[in-house]
């Protein structure tokens, strides 16, 4: 197998067939793909491809032998490989993200987010693998599920105040930024607790629901711990 970096001209080739009629419509988009292999690639556990490979490509896979097939998942192994030496090495991963608008004024994170969250679960309860460290992780996490929308869905389902529209904007975008070492942080999550390291610093800190310690009046979580000062 060729473990080269797939060039421009090869993800862009790749991007083509995926949307090739051995697919019949049902494989990722480039962006998703990334997204989910990011998060295999991060994990406490490996994924093999027979796992990630089917969600990928789904039912091209029945036509195994079509030589357009073959080079997707070709190219596919490679981007998997290129994905884990670059986080393995502190590089920077730049998201592949594709615009919500014709004038590309703003692009589609949610998907991206959406999908590394599903890449995650492939790998089993991340917060159970996590054991003592699962509300590091859950904070490490928490900028995915603002981007994707659960975050809010589930603030807004507990009765609780949600940020004002242009905070939340402010959040966002900050997110968006900084998307790349947020990735880059979650695998280094990972990376630490499988050499037995320590994974953050460990300090006294208030629980997620308690009253800020700066005196504000509002939840830690929605203040001094909230998405954007998690990292």
């Amino acid at each position: 197998m060729n473990h080269a970096p797939l060039s421009d001209s090869e993800l862009d080739h790749l991007e083509e067939l995926l949307d090739a009629d051995v697919f019949q419509g049902d494989a990722m988009r480039l962006d998703e793909i990334q997204a989910m292999l990011c998060a295999i690639v991060s994990g406490p556990v490996p994924i093999e491809p027979s796992v990630w490979l089917p969600e990928a490509l789904g039912k091209g896979l029945e036509s195994a032998n079509d030589p357009q097939v073959l080079e997707a998942l070709e190219l596919l192994m490679r981007l998997n490989n290129d994905l884990a030496a670059a986080l393995l090495n502190d590089e920077t991963v730049a998201p592949v993200l594709y615009p919500l608008d014709e004038r590309c004024e703003e692009y589609d994170y949610a998907a991206w987010a959406d999908t590394y969250v599903f890449g995650a679960g492939l790998g089993g309860d991340w917060f159970e693998l996590a054991g003592k460290h699962a509300d590091d992780l859950s904070e490490l996490l928490e900028p995915m599920f603002l981007l994707n929308g659960m975050l809010k869905e589930d603030v807004e389902k507990s009765g609780e105040r949600w940020f004002a529209p242009a905070e939340e904007a402010r959040l966002v975008a900050d997110i968006q930024e900084n998307l790349p070492l947020i990735v880059q942080t979650l695998y280094n999550f990972w990376r630490n607790k499988r050499r037995g390291g320590t994974v953050r610093n460990e300090e006294p800190k208030s629980g997620r629901n308690d009253p800020c310690p700066c005196g504000s009046g509002r939840k830690f979580k929605q203040c001094c711990g909230r998405p954007d000062r998690l990292n």
